[in-house]
């Protein structure tokens, strides 16, 4: 079985030339950047697909205009939204390397070669353009640093795939794994979303060093933190329902075992009732309970999704 990796990609080639390659473009409200990032993509792409996400501007308007294929939404759904479409519509086109990348112009698409080179070298499935690759954060802000190394940590731990920069969006992707990988997550916890997938299939993750212009935060910075860790523990639970609920539902049962018989043997010595304890006893003892039967009940759901999803797999 092929493990998860993190490696550093070697010296770009002139190899993305025969390649077919397709750039996908979330956007919401980026009319100021969205031509500059259109443009520049269209020299080293097939086919530019934008996601216009419900913006109120030109943005839509532009990127059709200078020839880009515009998928558009009725209303802002978010980031993981908009990824979703991008990779539906993406795959419809048989990409060989399907690649994302900000409508912000905070990355810079004559990176593309560099970035899909793993894939195309047969290294790698997903490749990351990291922020911290190379041990530079550049002018990011230290409050970005440390909450996007902080949330990078946690999607670490929770998904067995260590990267530097879990949040970074702009990556290359084989198109031969992307089905895999279509997000439901709809805001920005689609990006952990992806990288948790990538290691449910034992994917191969490759980091290649990017460099990044920042201009002002568009979201709360701690909204957008909370809303990336929350849709991470989602997921996890999801995918270890056991670990995730059963091992602390057992501590808590092993708990109030411990509290029963503390207080059966007050009972026994003084033939008395510590209320404080007999309670934290039952309190405990019902949480784990509640907690184990949880573990259950989400690991069979997710045995009888799996065991669908291989039948109709196989069935095709």
């Amino acid at each position: 079985m092929v493990q998860n990796t993190v490696e550093y990609a070697q010296p770009v080639s002139e190899w993305w030339l025969m390649a077919r390659v397709v750039v996908c473009i979330p956007a919401y409200n980026e009319e100021a950047t969205i031509a500059k990032v259109v443009l520049k993509a269209k020299k080293y792409a097939d086919a530019v697909l934008v996601c216009d996400d419900g913006s109120t501007d030109m943005t839509g308007e532009i990127a059709e205009a200078l020839g880009a294929i515009v998928i558009r939404h009725g209303r802002n759904l978010g980031y993981g939204a908009a990824l979703a479409s991008l990779f539906k519509n993406a795959l419809k086109l048989n990409p060989e390397v399907v690649v994302t990348i900000d409508a912000d112009g905070q990355h810079d698409p004559d990176d593309i070669p560099r970035l899909i080179e793993p894939i195309l070298r047969g290294e790698a499935d997903v490749v990351i353009g990291s922020r911290f690759a190379d041990g530079s954060e550049g002018r990011m802000p230290r409050y970005r640093v440390y909450g996007i190394k902080t949330i990078t940590g946690i999607s670490g731990a929770l998904s067995g795939l260590k990267v530097t920069d879990a949040q970074s969006g702009f990556r290359a992707y084989s198109g031969r794994v992307l089905k895999l990988l279509v997000p439901v997550e709809e805001g920005m916890g689609a990006s952990t979303e992806i990288l948790s997938r990538a290691s449910q299939h034992n994917l191969r993750v490759v980091e290649v060093p990017i460099a990044v212009r920042y201009g002002g935060a568009r979201r709360n910075p701690l909204a957008h933190a909370v809303e990336v860790v929350m849709s991470t523990i989602k997921f996890a639970s999801i995918r270890h329902p056991v670990l995730f609920y059963g091992a602390p539902g057992a501590a808590l049962v092993l708990a109030g075992a411990f509290f029963l018989a503390w207080t059966l043997k007050i009972y026994a010595t003084e033939g008395r009732v510590v209320t404080n304890i007999a309670l934290a006893a039952l309190g405990l003892t019902l949480m784990g309970t509640l907690l184990l039967i949880a573990a259950i009940i989400l690991y069979t759901i997710v045995a009888i999704v799996r065991e669908e999803m291989y039948r109709l797999h196989w069935s095709r």
